[in-house]
């Protein structure tokens, strides 16, 4: 064991979790109606809760066990033969799990930005708990488990390069959200713009702080390289923050909070899978392309597409960590076959899960609330509580 190592994934488990509770609550819950925003903390609480349980009863094991090259197995569930003394490279084992279980916290956190304001929150605890077991699971063992796409797999010697989770984490989280928002259908009221642009920015805000941890923890070491990712990290999320500002001014004439803050996202998840693997020029690259990229994502999916993912998911994380994961073929760090097949392979499964996980999920429990929940808001209706004594 590493102490130094040791001590840093501590603080990089702590950063990411910060990333769900409360960074990604309030900067979904600042985006929604008033009436709305206690069902969005709820769900991300709620979610942050339950994920938990499920990736020590089951989801470790399925991600990270000594299976074969497509599933992990059960050797691992309920953390069976780990102990304080178990190694994982050069930490103990049981913090490998904890900071991977944050990471499994915060993908299914991320969905909820697609379907808020409208979905069943039986439908958001089920689907979310099946979906991050059989899909994100088993994804994770296939690139990050040493799986059939990881180095020495189908695409060769070098498999797929994903330092922190562009295909893992951001593709998969996109194109679910994506898929659940068509299902779903638009909302009945769509128009009233975000409650709380000032919870926008806090929550984009922590974030970002604690994207130090997601990318530089995903080196696993107290190094050179978790510093360089740190740093690329924040080179990409403040340039993309500055294009997707100066994007808006040019196109609608001014340059709003809410844009700028957007765009550090974007920036974030797009460096996100090639952060160990480039350096601080291509960082900016990254975050300059990412800026504009996302925000013409998020006009073609809301104005060409008519698709309400409600806090365009797809746009900004899914599009984000595509476009971050094929810039590390671009740069050289990996190669064609591999970024692309990599990308194909767990675009499609994801898609096939996911829809029949709605599908089935649908069966238990209702997807979308009736009209009058949705018109009255989620909060009172659902959840039995207010946030503000106001009609917004």
């Amino acid at each position: 064991m590493n102490g130094a190592d040791t001590a840093w994934i501590i603080v990089a488990t702590a950063l990411v979790l910060f990333m769900t509770l409360p960074g990604l609550a309030l900067f979904y819950g600042g985006l929604v109606k008033a009436r709305n925003v206690l069902s969005v903390f709820m769900h991300c609480y709620a979610i942050a809760c339950l994920m938990s349980i499920l990736w020590f009863l089951f989801g470790y094991t399925i991600a990270f066990g000594d299976g074969n090259a497509y599933w992990g197995g059960m050797g691992k569930m309920l953390l069976s033969g780990v102990t304080a003394d178990s190694l994982s490279g050069t930490l103990p084992e049981v913090l490998f799990f904890a900071f991977q279980m944050t990471f499994a916290i915060i993908t299914p956190a991320l969905i909820v930005g697609a379907y808020v304001e409208r979905i069943g929150f039986g439908f958001v605890l089920l689907f979310s708990g099946l979906w991050m077991l059989l899909c994100y699971a088993p994804v994770v063992h296939w690139i990050w488990g040493g799986g059939f796409l990881a180095d020495g797999g189908i695409f060769g010697e070098t498999g797929v390069r994903d330092f922190a989770g562009g295909i893992v984490v951001h593709e998969t989280a996109g194109i679910a959200a994506l898929l659940i928002a068509v299902f779903l259908g638009p909302r009945r009221d769509s128009s009233t713009p975000p409650h709380s642009p000032g919870y926008v920015m806090i929550g984009a805000a922590m974030l970002w702080v604690g994207w130090f941890g997601f990318n530089g923890g995903s080196q696993l070491a107290a190094d050179g390289g978790a510093a360089m990712a740190l740093t690329v990290t924040h080179i990409s999320a403040a340039t993309a923050s500055l294009t997707w500002a100066l994007w808006e001014k040019i196109k609608y004439g001014k340059a709003s909070l809410v844009g700028l803050v957007t765009g550090t996202i974007a920036g974030l998840a797009s460096i996100t899978p090639a952060s160990g693997f480039v350096g601080p020029i291509e960082a900016l690259i990254i975050g300059a392309i990412a800026g504009i990229l996302c925000q013409e994502a998020v006009n073609l999916i809301r104005n060409t597409l008519k698709i309400d993912d409600t806090l365009d998911v797809f746009a900004v994380h899914g599009v984000g960590g595509i476009f971050g994961t094929i810039m590390i073929a671009v740069f050289g760090a990996g190669t064609w076959a591999a970024q692309l097949g990599g990308l194909a392979v767990v675009g499609v499964y994801t898609v096939v899960v996911t829809i029949v996980l709605i599908k089935l999920v649908g069966l238990v429990t209702p997807l979308r609330v009736d009209q009058d929940t949705e018109v009255s808001g989620l909060d009172l209706t659902v959840h039995g509580e207010r946030a503000y004594d106001i009609r917004s």
